[in-house]
């Protein structure tokens, strides 16, 4: 079934990716695949004591939405969800969920691993470090690495 709503949460509190999988498979026997994508906070050799995340409230719920929509429209998956946190997060803690449930394992691929490429580059969040020594930390610039993994999927005119 192509074309699902997809379910997105932009949230302080930490998620329980097994209860999220059981919402988008409980009582549906035409899925056969169902990835998972978790993104966390990195220690950065053990010199991070937190990372910072902000957003604006209602534009990254809205970009993260149409970015998942497309996913919905470009493969026959039967459930999406992504889930992105805000606030301070500790090394090791989950950031952000990506799940992705469809008949065959292709689609749930791609589609997550769509939805996560373009998280990263797109949706409106910016991150703080806070470091172990007390210093003041950086705010963490766009890698090209990540730009790179989304121009995969533009389709060409």
């Amino acid at each position: 079934m192509a074309g699902c709503e997809p379910t997105v949460r932009i949230q302080r509190e930490d998620f329980d990716t097994a209860a999220e999988i059981a919402r988008l498979t409980r009582g549906r026997s035409d899925v056969g695949a169902v990835v998972t994508f978790s993104g966390l906070c990195r220690d950065e050799a053990g010199t991070l004591a937190a990372l910072e995340l902000e957003h604006y409230p209602g534009m990254a719920e809205a970009e993260i939405v149409r970015i998942a929509r497309e996913a919905a429209q470009r493969w026959p998956v039967s459930g999406l969800t992504a889930i992105h946190r805000f606030g301070r997060i500790e090394p090791g803690a989950n950031i952000v969920l990506v799940v992705a449930a469809s008949a065959h394992r292709q689609a749930a691929f791609e589609a997550a691993s769509f939805l996560m490429d373009y998280l990263k580059t797109r949706a409106p969040f910016w991150k703080k470090e806070h470091r172990r020594d007390g210093q003041s930390g950086d705010w963490v610039e766009a890698k090209d690495a990540d730009e790179a993994a989304v121009s995969r999927w533009r389709v060409s005119p």
